[in-house]
């Protein structure tokens, strides 16, 4: 059976082999990526197909943003329809993104880091529309390191924030009217203001902590309750991504596949009406799929800028 011989699996998932549509060019062709054996460890140190689009989508983005980059510094104005197509984006995350999100003070401090994720994440999903290529983000390892690296800036730019602001905005505790019995901990180099802010953040965040009456019970719960929730948010942004694009490219292999279906049956009228009815479908779905990759890099890098604002100020 065609099920058997053409996996569609074999063309969404990261894999050690680079696999081709046999149909193409007859027999099977494939190319076998190499791999290293680590001394003294035992462990071998694969390269995988994504890896390598990985390192595609970030050469692409530092040979298109590097000449951006050099030309803006100069005060040139944007010129043709590429360069303002490309600084566009950033224009977009700058403004529409990273500013109500994260407001005014604070943004134009990590926008460069949504940028690079947005580029990335964009890179990576538009990489799938090139036949025999792939989308690195259909893999939910390559969308977990990225949650995970975006659930370090929900957590770490809060408390560099808080651990190295002026000791005039936080000479009193928090409205309790006395002086921050931690304030000591500023004399320590590099150590002391990040614990500080670790201090000062979880106190702002869970200010049930400092309420006598309510027991280290119920605050160490809310504490792991809300700790859990922020895994969760940034598990959701992995889950969601990854879902999103392994889904559609794997509607867009089955499709094709059905066209080497109806090739082994030998039936000429049906393979015409199925040929036609499949590229017709994975045209439309491939239209689809483009947006679907703007939409994808969109909510992820939004959604990691609401959260990195709800620690910021966690006033708000």
């Amino acid at each position: 059976m065609a099920a058997q011989k053409h996996n569609p699996f074999e063309h969404v998932q990261d894999t050690e082999v680079w696999g081709f549509f046999s149909t193409l060019f007859g027999d099977k062709q494939e190319i076998r990526l190499p791999y290293f054996d680590i001394p003294y460890f035992g462990y071998r140190f694969q390269i995988t197909k994504f890896m390598i689009l990985e390192l595609i989508a970030a050469i692409l983005i530092l040979f298109i943003y590097l000449p951006l980059a050099r030309r803006a510094s100069t005060g040139e104005l944007p010129k043709g329809p590429w360069w303002n197509a490309f600084e566009s984006l950033l224009t977009f995350v700058r403004n529409e993104i990273a500013k109500p999100n994260l407001g005014e003070k604070d943004a134009d401090k990590y926008v460069p880091y949504l940028w690079t994720l947005f580029l990335f994440l964009l890179f990576c999903n538009l990489l799938g529309m090139v036949p025999f290529m792939g989308s690195p983000t259909a893999n939910i390892w390559a969308t977990g390191a990225l949650a995970f690296i975006s659930f370090i800036m929900l957590h770490g730019a809060a408390i560099v924030k808080l651990g190295y602001e002026t000791e005039e905005n936080h000479g009193h505790d928090h409205g309790h009217g006395h002086k921050d019995r931690f304030i000591g901990l500023r004399k320590i180099p590099v150590v002391g203001p990040l614990l500080l802010g670790v201090i000062r953040y979880v106190r702002a965040m869970w200010p049930q902590i400092d309420v006598p009456y309510v027991g280290w019970f119920f605050s160490l719960m809310i504490f792991v309750i809300e700790m859990l929730g922020t895994v969760i948010k940034s598990g959701v942004l992995a889950v969601r991504l990854f879902a999103n694009m392994f889904a559609g490219h794997m509607v867009l292999a089955v499709i094709l596949l059905f066209i080497v279906a109806a090739a082994e049956s030998k039936n000429l009228l049906l393979l015409g009406a199925v040929s036609l009815a499949s590229v017709l479908g994975v045209v439309a779905l491939s239209l689809l799929e483009l947006f679907v990759a703007f939409l994808q890099a969109y909510i992820f890098v939004f959604l990691t800028a609401l959260f990195m604002g709800m620690s910021l100020h966690p006033e708000h």
